[in-house]
């Protein structure tokens, strides 16, 4: 089945203007516009579906993206949601983008740099109205399960909802006889200051875990000089300062606990402990680090319906298939936790499929 040769696509233009100014955003990481191809092939099976009718089966498809969009960005890790607009505008889309309602500088910034065409598709507001959420025809909503809920009771019928909620991620450390991998796991415990979904609260170590959390705390002083971490508020850097004093307790109490922190500072903490269970970190650079645990999956039971991400170490696919059945909807190794690929299904879900509509097309030829 072939078609006609088409001018020159207009998606693969789109592409390439998008990955030129992502390039400008570092946090972004290396956003080529085969990357964005590839996400195209991979979930619509032609980097062309959105441009004109594709072999589809014994007759044609074409995909059609949402005529407008609402992106409602959580400040907690603009990435998320910069993505989210790339995704849009790459769908034909034209994008609402509210943001926090300190603002977002990288998002305006983003738009001022886009060519003229494609900055015309992006409108940014603080806050959100009835208006735009009315007028929309797909919802992506970042932020807690709360916000989610809030957003998800105001949707019309027809209207499509993606939301991306509270979720929790961590590593696991196999086999690591040289701790090589710590000077990447202090990155993606630093990375966005851990606010991200992908950012882990722990890592499980299966071989000397409280010399590795030493090793670890060396490697997340050597990123605090060379990038500190950002300004805190108060209750952020209590949060902190509470959580320390507790396990400073508990070592006065010969409980199996350790803490390596930054001097005069909440800039970093490695907490060793080696009591059971799953910990939540007061984020902003706070890691736990833990022995491996017997029942993984037991430990794991309580927070399964909000994991994330499973960093390992080393990264194989003996130790995936490990993960696999766990919960978690992402698995890569230690030092990418925070670098996600173009083509990841976020929250275990495709980022483009569910936004399109299909038309098909049966010529009789």
């Amino acid at each position: 089945m072939h078609l006609p040769p088409d001018p020159r696509s207009k998606t693969r233009e789109c592409a390439e203007q998008l990955a030129e100014v992502a390039s400008q955003f570092p946090f972004l990481g290396n956003v080529t516009a085969q990357d964005l191809l590839a996400l195209l092939r991979a979930e619509l099976g032609s980097a062309e579906a959105l441009d004109d009718f594709q072999p589809y089966g014994d007759h044609f498809a074409k995909a059609v993206g949402p005529a407008t969009i609402l992106h409602i960005i959580s400040g907690n890790t603009p990435a998320a949601g910069f993505q989210s607009l790339m995704r849009g505008l790459l769908l034909g889309s034209h994008n609402l983008c509210k943001i926090p309602t300190n603002g977002l500088m990288e998002i305006q910034e983003f738009r001022r740099l886009l060519p003229e065409d494609l900055a015309a598709r992006v409108e940014i507001k603080r806050e959100l109205t009835e208006e735009w959420l009315e007028k929309a025809d797909a919802v992506i909503v970042f932020g807690n399960d709360h916000t989610l809920a809030q957003i998800r009771s105001r949707i019309r019928p027809g209207q499509l909802f993606v939301g991306h909620g509270h979720r929790l991620s961590f590593g696991v450390v196999f086999d690591d006889p040289d701790f090589s991998s710590a000077a990447g796991a202090a990155r993606d415990a630093s990375i966005f200051d851990q606010q991200g979904c992908l950012s882990p609260h722990v890592f499980f170590v299966a071989q000397e875990p409280l010399a590795y959390a030493a090793k670890l705390a060396a490697e997340m002083e050597r990123v605090h000089a060379n990038e500190p971490r950002g300004a805190l508020s108060i209750s952020d850097a209590n949060a902190i300062r509470q959580e320390r004093a507790d396990l400073a307790f508990r070592l006065a109490n010969d409980e199996p606990v350790a803490v390596f922190e930054s001097v005069n500072s909440t800039g970093w903490t490695v907490a060793f402990d080696a009591t059971p269970g799953f910990p939540r970190s007061p984020l902003n650079r706070f890691i736990f680090v833990k022995p491996f645990p017997e029942d993984f999956a037991g430990t794991l039971a309580p927070v399964r319906p909000h994991l994330s991400c499973a960093g390992m170490w080393p990264p194989t696919i003996e130790n995936a298939r490990k993960l696999a059945d766990l919960g978690v909807s992402r698995i890569c190794p230690v030092g990418r936790m925070q670098l996600p690929p173009a083509t990841w299904h976020q929250d275990g879900q495709q980022v483009l499929g569910p936004l399109v509509r299909w038309i098909d097309c049966e010529t009789g030829a």
